[in-house]
């Protein structure tokens, strides 16, 4: 079916040959000459052809993150693979090769036309992250089920398909199929699509598609359904309190918990159970609707924080700006009066006076950059203060709650004790009216083995009550060292920048000053 190069060795992308692509396909002129002399970057390079290479596996393409455009046709690839830095593709290439499945594409999310045209694909799949496909070339591959075509419903943007070629292309209701299952198609095989055959052809599929529509919105309510909850799971684990609107933290004090298990057949403890379970629950609900009001209070001060620092950076930058504008305007004055001056005293006066000029805006810019420093680290450290206030209230009251908690399982376990011991002393009488699990019975042997047995389950209960103290406290604490600590390294590296922009500027026009030629104009 494809065609091979038996002349040439199969061969890989490499270095070398991305060099000789790039420097052929790029500007051939002055700009193309300089561009040779100095190297061009890969990851500059917007379009690139490697086809009629022998290529046999693709590779080395990490570094043109930037590519949108990539012609891999008539080579001999196998696989699809080494894409994924190609982030930023539109337009992809890969017919006339032997490719024989359809993978390696998860990453190209902006992906609008692909051509897989004669390979030797028979099934189409693994296209979902192209939510942007707009052109599928299919043809000349080896698919035959026509109910894998139902596939590409879900391109809500596809416009144009090439199926011909394939053997699911001769079968007799093919056109009249695709036109019902992919009614938002213009194109297919290289022909617009006439509105008057898709009409009868959705007419005549008409009870088919209203089933597949009812189970896509029953799969899509589903997944949504899904998603709503991840979302929901993911805004409570940032605000550290994960699983604690319902019975979770109470239900896995159980868990692990094989004494405690066996003594809740004991007469009296399930509602005893009951009481502490309810309780319990209150309290872990109690934290949940405290800790959601105190991320919110948390993302109102970071909110006002940032919002505070934008607003003076903004403002720092438009005086900057301003100075820059006042200074140039006066520069370009100075530079045209030194090149129309004719007497070197003059001149050199003048290009002392404008030197003074670029000093002076330095200084002033540099004097901004200073003032806004101290006004952001005055911000700043108010910031870190009221969040840490935030914190440190939320970590105390949540901490005065899981002690309630721990208070509800000393109680619990002082009635748990108290209850096997009364079994315990009518066990010993056989006096005890209820019939106990053999397992239940095994530990009434005597006092010592049932206290241990409710001191086992106590120990439990209470680890795991401190660890998920633990997780919350350690949780939030450490997003607050973060957070603080990525607000002053962010800090430090926009002052670093600014300064570094306000060097370059005034080292430019310092240059353009000392660089001026004006030889010519000297009496």
């Amino acid at each position: 079916m494809n065609r091979l190069y038996d002349s040439m060795e199969p061969r890989v992308v490499d270095d070398d040959m991305l060099k000789v692509a790039v420097g052929e396909q790029g500007p051939q002129e002055e700009a193309g000459q300089l561009a040779k002399q100095e190297g061009i970057l890969f990851k500059d390079v917007l379009s690139l052809q490697l086809d009629f290479q022998n290529i046999l596996r693709i590779d080395n393409l990490w570094q043109f993150e930037n590519l949108q455009k990539l012609q891999l046709n008539n080579n001999i690839i196998e696989r699809i693979e080494g894409l994924e830095n190609l982030t930023q593709l539109v337009w992809l290439d890969l017919s006339f090769n032997n490719i024989e499945a359809i993978e390696g594409l998860d990453t190209l999310v902006n992906l609008e036309d692909l051509s897989l045209f004669n390979n030797r694909i028979s099934k189409i799949d693994s296209l979902d992250a192209l939510v942007k496909l707009q052109v599928l070339s299919l043809g000349n591959n080896q698919i035959s089920n026509i109910m894998n075509l139902i596939y590409l419903r879900r391109f809500k943007d596809l416009r144009t398909l090439s199926l011909t070629g394939n053997p699911v292309a001769e079968a007799e209701d093919y056109k009249m199929f695709i036109h019902a299952y992919l009614p938002d198609l213009v194109y297919l095989d290289f022909r617009r699509i006439d509105d008057h055959v898709k009409e009868l052809a959705q007419m005549k599929y008409q009870y088919s598609i209203d089933e597949l529509k009812h189970r896509e919105y029953v799969i899509q309510a589903r997944l949504e359904e899904e998603q709503a909850k991840q979302q929901e799971l993911e805004e409570h684990k940032m605000a550290f309190i994960k699983h604690l609107n319902g019975t979770f933290l109470f239900d896995s004090l159980y868990a692990e918990d094989m004494e405690g298990n066996k003594l809740s057949y004991l007469p009296g403890v399930v509602e005893l159970l009951e009481a502490y379970k309810d309780k319990f629950v209150i309290i872990c609900v109690n934290i949940f609707e405290y800790g959601l009001k105190q991320q919110e209070k948390r993302k109102t001060e970071l909110n006002t924080f940032n919002e505070c620092v934008q607003e003076a950076i903004k403002e720092n930058q438009e005086q900057g700006k301003l100075k820059i504008a006042r200074f140039e305007e006066k520069h370009l004055l100075s530079l045209s009066a030194i090149r129309e001056e004719s007497k070197l005293p003059n001149i050199e006066k003048k290009i002392v006076e404008c030197s003074e000029d670029i000093t002076e805006l330095f200084n002033e810019l540099m004097t901004l950059e200073m003032q806004l420093v101290e006004q952001l680290e005055e911000t700043i450290n108010m910031f870190e203060r009221n969040i840490i206030d935030l914190v440190g209230l939320f970590v105390e009251n949540v901490q005065s709650l899981m002690a309630q908690c721990r208070d509800l399982e000393n109680h619990h376990n002082e009635k748990l004790l108290e209850i096997s011991i009364n079994v315990l002393e009518k066990i010993l009488k056989g006096e005890l009216e209820e019939d106990l699990p053999d397992a239940v019975r095994a530990l009434f042997v005597d006092k010592d083995t049932i206290v241990n047995a409710v001191g086992a389950s106590h120990d439990i209960h209470l680890l795991k009550i401190d660890n998920r103290e633990d997780e919350l406290v350690t949780g939030i604490n450490s997003w607050c060292t973060q957070l603080v600590d990525k607000i002053h390294k962010d800090e430090i590296m926009r002052n670093r920048k600014r300064v570094k922009e306000i060097n370059q500027y005034i080292d430019h026009m310092q240059t353009e000053l000392d660089n001026l030629e004006f030889g010519d104009m000297i009496d």
